[in-house]
């Protein structure tokens, strides 16, 4: 793994590809965690900062054969990890959480002094977004997780799911006036919960109505060097903005042509 932003001594790769410095090594978690840290609080104390995390073909694909997985390498994994390490909550949506076989999160014994440090749970929430309720409950995710499961949904929705989800174990929570979920709302609500570290990991559908509202306030994306065509979703759907939206550049790792980055914006007041 080698820094390439921002630009220091470590950037260039020693000739031969032989390992020093930063370069042509693993890093450890606690760098992994020391580069994705999430901002501190500010002067009114901790605020919502709403990052994702995606991964995308040279192409623009966010999956292939419906999974992100294949798209992904070993290093990609332990960011993935790390990152989840560092939240309060992952918020995802209902169609991932089916595709991917979403299990609970886990505790992390290289992180558990980190978390309890920062007055977090062993392990984070998962906060499943859903405006159905098409959800297997029986499933881990929500009889065994370690951290109740919460199901962010609209205030419409179909009580008898609601009354299935809290039969599960589940902390159904109102993030919407109608049947769906508003995503500004869903910050709020997480942010009352005192979760303010928050991660999405998708899908492109979530991210995309995320993006669209204006809350999205980093992307941590990794771009493959794998090329698929197809018909493959990008990592955010649905419909534009008007404006699109700037974001600068915070951070550049790379490793085996793998780039990690993260892209950010100015905190934004809730």
């Amino acid at each position: 793994m080698r820094r390439l932003f921002p630009v220091t001594d470590e950037t260039a790769a020693p000739a031969g590809g032989a390992s020093g410095g930063g370069a042509g090594r693993e890093w450890s978690l606690d760098e992994l965690a020391a580069a994705y840290a999430y901002p501190g609080p500010g002067p009114g104390g901790p605020a919502p900062w709403l990052r994702a995390n995606m991964v995308s073909t040279l192409d623009g694909a966010a999956q292939h054969e419906g999974r992100s997985q294949p798209i992904s390498s070993p290093t990609d994994m332990r960011i993935f990890g790390t990152l989840r390490a560092l939240a309060d909550v992952v918020v995802v949506g209902a169609e991932t959480v089916r595709k991917e076989g979403y299990r609970p999160a886990r505790a992390r014994a290289d992180f558990a002094a980190m978390r309890e440090a920062a007055g977090q749970s062993p392990a984070p929430a998962i906060a499943v977004v859903t405006a159905g309720l098409d959800l297997d409950f029986s499933l881990p995710l929500f009889t065994s997780p370690l951290v109740p499961t919460l199901i962010l949904t609209g205030a419409s929705a179909d009580p008898d799911r609601v009354a299935a989800a809290e039969r599960a174990g589940a902390r159904v929570v109102n993030a919407g006036d109608g049947i769906g979920v508003d995503p500004a709302r869903a910050v709020r609500a997480l942010t009352d919960l005192g979760h303010t570290r928050l991660l999405t990991e998708g899908g492109p559908r979530l991210l995309g109505q995320i993006v669209a509202a204006g809350v999205l306030d980093e992307l941590c994306l990794t771009v493959a060097p794998m090329l698929t065509a197809g018909e493959a979703q990008r990592i955010a759907g649905g419909p534009g903005v008007t404006v699109p939206h700037r974001f600068g550049l915070v951070s550049m790792l790379e490793e085996d042509g793998f780039l990690f980055t993260r892209y950010a914006r100015t905190r934004p007041a809730y």
